[in-house]
């Protein structure tokens, strides 16, 4: 059930959905992987087999509770794969540490700073991402404030993060027809279960644990034949 306490603007009519058409004109649904919180050790050979495999638009290097030169250190061949493979290398939660790697983005959370300090420390050209939930008033938010992208979630049980939101697919589908900036679909998000989401209206599929729990690369060749 969707919890619209963070939203005045109430529940959406589930019938939206049913005359939802994507716009032609928006760009197909690609792929944003989340890197799971460990990502030493083997983790960069992972993520070149991943990104080898199948089309990724982004990489969202999401790290916890370490200090941020540990952290820039972990990121550094991390973002040098991404470059090589031409994927939008992005900082979860840290506008400082997006600005110390020179990233092409930074994601926010509701409690991670806003979209125009985010802008004036990582310039024009930055790629800002803001979690939503399921608010639309959020959304509208993040939009006119300049973000490049709204993000939705959890679509469905994820072991990433603790679930308190559960928006329903028609929120895609409302905010694709009534805005162009991209929408991204996040929270447990697997092959299997990212149908409903496309067919929706997601510009964007956040995936981690569907990736990194098993064979990267064949995970990511299952989602590239979905979205192709």
């Amino acid at each position: 059930m969707t919890d619209f306490d963070d939203d005045p603007l109430g529940p959406l009519d589930p019938d939206f959905a049913a005359q939802f058409k994507r716009d032609d004109r928006r760009p197909p649904c690609q792929l944003y992987l989340i890197s799971p919180l460990e990502v030493g050790g083997d983790f960069p050979d992972r993520l070149e087999r991943a990104l080898a495999a199948g089309p990724v638009a982004a990489f969202q290097f999401r790290v916890k509770g370490i200090d941020q030169h540990k952290a820039a250190a972990l990121a550094e061949p991390l973002q040098r794969i991404c470059a090589a493979h031409e994927v939008a290398f992005i900082v979860n939660d840290s506008i400082s540490l997006a600005k110390r790697l020179g990233a092409d983005g930074v994601h926010l959370g509701q409690g991670d700073g806003d979209v125009a300090e985010a802008r004036a420390a990582l310039g024009p050209s930055a790629q800002i991402g803001v979690t939503c939930h399921d608010s639309r008033h959020l959304a509208m938010e993040a939009g006119e404030a300049g973000a490049d992208y709204v993000a939705f979630g959890a679509f469905y049980d994820t072991t990433t993060k603790p679930v308190s939101h559960r928006p329903e697919p028609v929120i895609l589908s409302w905010w694709s027809a009534l805005f162009e900036v991209p929408c991204v679909a996040i929270g447990g998000i697997t092959p299997e279960n990212a149908r409903p989401l496309v067919e929706a209206g997601a510009d964007f599929l956040a995936v981690s644990s569907a990736v990194w729990q098993g064979d990267e690369a064949a995970a990511v060749r299952a989602f590239a034949a979905l979205l192709g």
